[in-house]
């Protein structure tokens, strides 16, 4: 079931055309990729969807309901859940206090929200973060600051989370676990959107990719058929084959 629709979306800065008439669905229980050369305007789209960046034309819908209008906050109630290519954790915070706040928050707002001390060890044991609950977040590796972060995310229940280059930064055993991790996570009804420049990332954990390219949906598929399209190839390699 699609969650998350984004509707012919375009995007001009001054007489630069970021997005032109994009097209995008994020589905329940999967994981859908974005990829696209630097300067293709993902972050510009995942701007739009969270309501960072107005867009010129076209619409966001999230369960059918139009938040085009609708500002960042209000997104975030509504269940979009975002993590940026920069690492935002609360650095002087232990790594459960970290996800406590963001329960805290949800709390705030939300009369069915459960106990933030629940969630925050409830999230801990599901994304294996136990052993460094007690750690300060800025005494760790980037590998797990990432997951203290995406805890945070997952702390305030979102419907939809928007991931902006979760591996950046990650060793291949660390980038094989976030894999894992939100492969795991999407099967609980998450629709799952993923930012990313590791394209054998993207290929392991979603099930469909959309390719952009100087502004525009350039293909969409599974990640067999991305890697076999002769269009995705020359964006990427200038025509050479195999996508990687």
């Amino acid at each position: 079931m699609t969650v998350l629709a984004v509707d012919h979306v375009s995007v001009t800065f001054g007489g630069v055309h970021a997005l032109t008439d994009v097209e995008l669905t994020v589905d329940a229980d999967s994981v859908t990729g974005l990829i696209g050369p630097n300067g293709a305007g993902k972050t510009t789209l995942f701007n739009v969807i969270s309501g960072l960046q107005a867009p010129d034309r076209g619409r966001v819908t999230l369960d059918d309901r139009d938040i085009t209008e609708l500002k960042p906050y209000q997104r975030a109630r509504l269940g979009i859940g975002r993590t940026f290519q920069r690492i935002e954790v609360f650095g002087s915070l232990t790594v459960r206090d970290n996800v406590r706040v963001s329960a805290e928050i949800l709390k705030s707002w939300s009369r069915d929200a459960p106990d933030p001390a629940s969630v925050a060890d409830e999230i801990i044991d599901r994304i294996d973060l136990r052993a460094v609950a007690d750690v300060r977040a800025d005494e760790l590796p980037t590998g797990l600051a990432r997951l203290v972060e995406l805890g945070r995310t997952l702390a305030v229940r979102p419907k939809v989370l928007l991931l902006d280059e979760p591996s950046a930064g990650l060793d291949d055993a660390e980038t094989d676990r976030l894999a894992a991790l939100l492969k795991e996570v999407s099967r609980h009804g998450l629709a799952i959107l993923v930012v990313e420049h590791d394209v054998p990332f993207v290929v392991e954990v979603c099930s469909r990719i959309h390719v952009l390219d100087f502004g525009r949906i350039l293909a969409v598929g599974t990640p067999r058929e991305i890697q076999r399209s002769a269009a995705v190839q020359a964006a990427y390699l200038g025509g050479k084959a195999g996508v990687r």
